[in-house]
């Protein structure tokens, strides 16, 4: 198929030059209706914001231009089916584990997963058994599962009804995936991936091989993050028997917008021909541009550069993440997250000859770490190996149960009731129905200290957690 094309973006674009009379929704009518504030950033876009009239299909029952422009997002990733997704990959994991997961299935899940898979095991009321990831000496953070504890894993539960997966971690960080995804389908246990941050990898030899490539059943993408997409744009990928396409499509469709968005629909339309007409010209424009933006800042003293696996995330360690973050923002450099010994840069898929800002942000970044603390030697480690382990109340003992805030320094035993989740990355520190351990404590004291941004944790201003109060363990 020809990946230049973008079938919906071309039709949106038709429709609004062609100067229509709106008489539906949305209530701007075309851009015509807007407040005078808005105008100069918002009357072109909402040109391209209509709905499910004559000729632009329909999200969820698609038959023209959105089937086509999902027809050539399939054909990309060489799936049985991909899908465009409006609200975010967080909507995907929902739709890929409630359609793979029944009430009280065991599930084997990676400790370190998104919020949102968590979310969804408890909407499915399955029954999670976590696995601990290897801990990265380097970045001090967790990384992947390794293929003998997910092998432990499935000799404990071989009834486990699926594998829930994080490729890569949010630094870029990949692992022996081909042969877990083996392992687990000898067992016939489907593979559900959330590959958030892996949406580019199909980009060329540069980077890790897609957990689509790799074989996975289900993969989700946030499209948004490193591809010129909208935020909240995201792909499904599926090509298995192993999870009925009927009930994830009726998953998709209850719980997305019935009133999808067209510009991040376009967006994604437009993403898609930007990675499927990416060619060896491009990568090797990529490579070097990136390359000489690394090789600017690796033989600064006070920072260390890192070197992940995907060449698009860029890690700079020193003494503090939170404070060169907020040393950075200063200068005008936004970076995606900070945590106590690192910072993260996303940076750009560009294509041949794209201008972009490398060069200034690497002279601001020299100027910026100039007059820092010298990083320490070796990042103190901050990780708790919690094994292979289980809830100590199911989701269904939970419901109604009453639960109090006491103080963090006399929570080890007891059942935590709430999820503790420093954002970015995302990764809960503590889950309801898990048991609290010192080593929790000990790691939400930490950062709390070091003033890192946690959600949930309604009580944590106050030194306090909250825990149900018919549970001690």
């Amino acid at each position: 198929m020809d990946q230049s094309k973008t079938p919906l973006y071309s039709r949106l674009v038709g429709h609004a030059e062609g100067e229509p009379l709106s008489f539906h929704v949305p209530g701007h009518k075309n851009g015509t209706v807007i407040s005078e504030k808005g105008q100069s950033f918002f009357k072109d876009i909402l040109k391209l914001d209509a709905t499910e009239i004559t000729g632009l299909d329909d999200f969820h029952t698609p038959e023209g231009v959105i089937l086509e422009a999902e027809e050539l997002l399939t054909d990309l990733y060489k799936t049985e089916k991909s899908f465009f997704l409006v609200n975010g990959s967080t909507i995907g994991n929902l739709a890929m584990i409630l359609a793979a997961v029944n009430e009280d299935d065991v599930v084997l899940v990676q400790r370190n997963s998104h919020k949102s898979i968590m979310n969804a095991l408890r909407l499915a009321k399955a029954r999670p058994v976590f696995i601990s990831p290897e801990y990265h000496e380097d970045y001090a953070v967790a990384a992947g599962l390794s293929l003998e504890a997910v092998e432990s894993a499935i000799q404990q539960y071989p009834g486990a009804k699926a594998l829930i997966l994080t490729y890569p971690n949010y630094y870029g960080l990949t692992y022996d995936l081909k042969s877990i995804i083996d392992l687990a389908h000898r067992y016939q246990i489907p593979v559900l991936v959330d590959e958030a941050h892996g949406v580019h990898f199909i980009a060329g030899d540069y980077f890790p091989k897609s957990a689509v490539e790799l074989g996975a059943d289900l993969v989700v993408q946030s499209a948004h993050k490193t591809l010129p997409a909208m935020t909240m744009g995201a792909f499904l990928h599926f090509q298995t028997e192993r999870v009925a396409m009927s009930k994830l499509e009726f998953y998709l469709q209850a719980l997305q917008s019935s009133s999808p968005s067209y510009p991040l629909m376009a967006s994604l339309d437009l993403a898609r021909s930007y990675l499927g007409t990416y060619n060896q010209a491009d990568l090797t424009y990529l490579k070097a541009e990136l390359q000489k933006f690394r090789v600017s800042l690796e033989h600064l003293e006070t920072i260390r550069i890192l070197s992940g696996d995907d060449p698009l995330k860029l890690t700079i360690q020193s003494w503090s993440g939170f404070e060169l973050q907020t040393r950075l923002e200063a200068k005008g450099i936004f970076t995606e997250l900070a945590d106590p010994h690192n910072v993260l840069l996303v940076l750009p898929l560009l294509k041949k000859n794209m201008a972009h800002y490398l060069q200034e942000a690497a002279d601001k970044i020299k100027k910026v770490v100039s007059n820092i603390p010298r990083r320490v030697s070796h990042p103190e480690s901050k990780l708790t190996d919690k094994g292979i382990s289980t809830l100590a109340a199911s989701y269904k003992e939970m419901e109604n149960q009453l639960c109090e805030p006491i103080p963090l320094e006399e929570a080890a035993g007891r059942v935590c009731a709430e999820q503790i989740i420093p954002y970015p990355p995302g990764i809960p520190i503590c889950l309801p129905g898990e048991c609290i351990t010192e080593e929790d404590i000990q790691m939400i004291l930490y950062l709390i200290r070091k003033e890192a941004k946690i959600q949930g944790g309604e009580y944590l201003h106050a030194g306090k957690i909250k825990v149900f109060q018919s549970w001690r363990i």
